[in-house]
C-alpha cells in the first residue's frame, strides 16, 4: 500500500485528474468516475431527476437490456454503479484484477449506450412514486424535508432530493437523456482509481473510455445562503412523537483553514454521541429523547448547522426550550479542558477505522482534492486537532454565535 497521488491524463485540450492509491494486499481494483456540480444541486427544473437519471444508468445498456448486462457483470463478479450526492454524479466500477479491462469495456458500453427507453424511465418512476408514497406516513423523513424547505426556502436545496410524487410524475425519457447529456461529460471528470493494478496501463485504457465522452461544460458549484431570519413549521400529523428538526447559518466554506476547529466543537456540542452535551442534558439528565445530536455541514454549496431530536408530545416544548438553552451556553461559556482532552483522544484514537479499507481511505483523498485543501491534509488536520489549545477552541466557539439563530422543522400530534 502506498499513498495517493494525483495524476492526470490529457485529452480534448483537458486534463482530467486521476487520484490513485496502489494496493497489492488483495487482487481487486475499484474506480469511479466522478462528475462533479452534477448531482441533486443541480434539480433546478425537476426535483429527483439526478436521481432517477442515476437509476436508469443502473438498468443496464440499451442492447442488452438490464437482465443480460447484469447477468453478464455477475458472470465475472464485476459491479457498477451509479449513485448521486449533492454535488457529484458517480459511475463506480469494483472487479478482480484480472477483469479489470473486460469491466472497462462493460463500463464504457454503459456509458456510451444506456437503456435509454420509455419503458426503462417508466420502471424507475414507478419504483421511486412507490417508494415516496410509502413514506408519506413517515414523521421523520417529512420533519426532514420541511428542514430543508424552512432552512433553504425555494431553492433547490429546500426541495425534496429525492424529489416529490409530482415531479416524479413529470420526468420524461427526454429530461433524462439531457440530464446525462450535459452532467456526464469530461470537463466535470474526476477519476479516482486504487487497488491492484498499473497506473500507467490503467491510465491508457481510461483514456480510451474518456474519449467516448463529450467535452460538454464544467461550471462552478453555486452556493446558497440559509434563511437570514430564525423561522418555525410546524406540521400537524397523527402521530405518537414529536419530531424536531433545527438548524442555523454556519458561517465557514468549504476551505477554511479553521475546519479543524469545528469538527472538535460540533463533537462536543452533539456529534459525540453520549457525553456530548445535547445528548447528556436532553437525554441523560431530563429524558427528553433517546437521542439528540448535531452537526455542520460545510460543503461547496452550502454551510450549516442542523440537529435532530425525537421526544413525546407532551415534551415537545421543554425539547425546543432545552435545546436552545444548551447551544445558548455553549456559545457564550465554551467548552472545558477535559471535553476538549477526551475528544483529542476519541478523535485521534478512532482514526484507524476511518482509513481502514480502500473505499474508506479514496474518498477521504477526492474530498481533499476537491474542495481544493491538497492530498494529506487530512493528516495534517489530526496533527492540528492534537495540537489545539482551549483558549483558541473557545474563542472560536464565542465567534460562531450565529448557530443561536436556530430555525425548527417540527412534526407533531
Amino acid at each position: 500500500m502506498m499513498a495517493a497521488t494525483v495524476e492526470y491524463i490529457e485529452t480534448d485540450g483537458l486534463k482530467i485528474p486521476v487520484i490513485f492509491e496502489n494496493d497489492k494486499r488483495l487482487p481487486l481494483v475499484t474506480m469511479q468516475f466522478t462528475f462533479t456540480n452534477s448531482g441533486t444541486i443541480t434539480d433546478t427544473t425537476k426535483a429527483g431527476l439526478a436521481k432517477i437519471s442515476a437509476k436508469v444508468m443502473n438498468e443496464g445498456t440499451k442492447s442488452l437490456g438490464a437482465t443480460a448486462f447484469a447477468t453478464e457483470l455477475e458472470s465475472r463478479a464485476i459491479s457498477i454503479n451509479a449513485s448521486t450526492g449533492t454535488e457529484t454524479f458517480v459511475m463506480e466500477l469494483s472487479c478482480l484484477k484480472d477483469e479489470f479491462q473486460t469491466a472497462l469495456n462493460q463500463f464504457n458500453s454503459l456509458l456510451k449506450d444506456p437503456n435509454f427507453t420509455d419503458k426503462t424511465v417508466e420502471k424507475v418512476k414507478t419504483m421511486t412514486i412507490g417508494r415516496l408514497s410509502r413514506k408519506e406516513n413517515d414523521f421523520d423523513y417529512i420533519a426532514s424535508n420541511e428542514f430543508k424547505s424552512v432552512l433553504f426556502g425555494d431553492t433547490v436545496l429546500g426541495q425534496p432530493s429525492s424529489g416529490t410524487i409530482e415531479s416524479i410524475k413529470s420526468v420524461e425519457l427526454s429530461d433524462v437523456k439531457e440530464f446525462i447529456g450535459s452532467h456526464l461529460v469530461a470537463s466535470r471528470l474526476i477519476v479516482v482509481l486504487g487497488g491492484d493494478i498499473d497506473l500507467d496501463e490503467a491510465k491508457k485504457s481510461i483514456a480510451k473510455v474518456i474519449a467516448t465522452l463529450s467535452k460538454g461544460k464544467s461550471e462552478k458549484v453555486k452556493y446558497y445562503d440559509t434563511v437570514k431570519t430564525p423561522k418555525q413549521s410546524i406540521l400537524k400529523r397523527e402521530t405518537e412523537q414529536a419530531y424536531l428538526y433545527f438548524g442555523s447559518p454556519y458561517n465557514m466554506k468549504s476551505d477554511d483553514k479553521d475546519y479543524y476547529k469545528a469538527r472538535v466543537a460540533t463533537f462536543i456540542l452533539g456529534t459525540g454521541g453520549f457525553g456530548s452535551r445535547l445528548m447528556e442534558e436532553v437525554r441523560v439528565k431530563r429524558g427528553l429523547a433517546y437521542s439528540a445530536y448535531a452537526r455542520v455541514h460545510v460543503t461547496k454549496s452550502s454551510s450549516y448547522f442542523s440537529g435532530y431530536l425525537q421526544t413525546k408530545i407532551e415534551s415537545q416544548e421543554e425539547a425546543q426550550k432545552t435545546v436552545n438553552e444548551v447551544i445558548a451556553n455553549f456559545v457564550k461559556n465554551g467548552v472545558t479542558k477535559e471535553e476538549l482532552e477526551q475528544t483529542k483522544k476519541f478523535i485521534l484514537g478512532s482514526e484507524p477505522l476511518r482509513v481502514e479499507t480502500m473505499s474508506q481511505r479514496l474518498s477521504r483523498t477526492f474530498m481533499e482534492f476537491y474542495k481544493g485543501k491538497g492530498l494529506g491534509s487530512s493528516v495534517k488536520e489530526l496533527e492540528k486537532i492534537k495540537n489545539l489549545k482551549l483558549k483558541d477552541l473557545n474563542k472560536f466557539i464565542k465567534e460562531h454565535n450565529e448557530i443561536n439563530n436556530l430555525s425548527y422543522a417540527i412534526v407533531t400530534k
